[in-house]
């Protein structure tokens, strides 16, 4: 049966009979037996071909028994552990999916340090903008996510850990640096923007329509590198995080225009609801909520 499982989660995950043979290493008609058995032993229909059998769609049975394998496989992976006990060394795999700040600006000094001292935790981060990372924790197709932008879904328990704030970036000594700031002077301006889906897109949006300001055209870009370096060589002007900014403009790439008013945003990460964490994971979110604590 536990084999079983494991071939019916690579279908679930790869979407494809052909691709979970070659991860399990059975051919395609071993994999079908597989999932036969599976639907004989609970009496349901877990997975629907086409006629063509060109794509396959997972059942809400489909993901229910997917949701509870995941769960008895890490329990199992951590009984595993504690039985074993040999080694006072942790060890597991960890996936992780982080929004575009996180993963760029947050994520890679707190990587080596965590490495260093869990040599035998293999991670693998995913970095992709929020809506995508939601998307995929509540797919079961990461450990948890990193994210900052705002998720209302029922499907995730969310917890803060750090804190950021977005910023005014201009390209350097632009006019605005010269003068009196208003915000009457940021109208008919073009502005620099990620992608819907983002979390620095939609607080972007925010404080467009927060201080009633009609931009005079959006640019819409893919990476807070590639928003960053269009500010500097004066394509226009953006909202965005402060671990983006700051550097730049330490750089003199970029100018940063004070406010009146602080927008602050937070960094959460988010969980699945009913899924167990491994050891693995409940460490790294605990060195992670220590470095960078939540200052309240």
């Amino acid at each position: 049966m536990l084999e079983e499982l494991k071939t019916f989660m690579a279908v679930v995950e790869y979407e494809s009979f052909t691709k979970a043979g070659e991860i399990v290493n059975l051919s395609q008609p071993s994999v079908s037996v597989h999932i036969r058995n599976l639907e004989n032993y609970f009496g349901a229909k877990l997975i629907t071909r086409s006629v063509k059998q060109k794509n396959i769609i997972i059942t809400d049975s489909g993901y229910l028994l997917y949701r509870r394998s995941k769960e008895m496989l890490r329990l199992l992976e951590t009984t595993k552990g504690e039985l074993k006990n040999l080694s006072s060394s942790l060890k597991g795999q960890i996936k992780i999916g982080a929004s575009f700040t996180i993963g760029e600006y947050l994520l890679p000094a707190f990587l080596g340090e965590f490495s260093k001292q869990y040599e035998d935790i293999e991670i693998e981060l995913i970095i992709e903008n929020t809506a995508s990372i939601c998307d995929k924790v509540k797919n079961l197709k990461l450990d948890f996510g990193l994210i900052e932008g705002i998720t209302s879904s029922f499907d995730f328990y969310q917890e803060y850990f750090s804190e950021d704030y977005i910023v005014l970036m201009v390209p350097y000594e632009h006019p605005l640096t010269k003068e009196e700031f208003s915000y009457d002077k940021l109208q008919d301006l073009r502005w620099i923007s990620r992608e819907k889906g983002s979390g620095t897109r939609e607080y972007l949006n925010i404080f467009l329509t927060e201080n009633e300001i009609i931009p005079k055209s959006i640019m819409v870009l893919g990476s807070n590198y590639s928003v960053k370096e269009a500010v500097k060589n004066g394509l226009g002007v953006t909202f965005i995080s402060n671990y983006v900014a700051k550097e730049a403009a330490q750089n003199k790439e970029v100018s940063i225009i004070e406010l009146d008013k602080k927008y602050k945003r937070h960094f959460s990460y988010i969980l699945p609801k009913e899924i167990s964490l491994s050891n693995a994971s409940e460490i790294f979110l605990q060195k992670l909520k220590r470095s960078f604590s939540v200052i309240r």
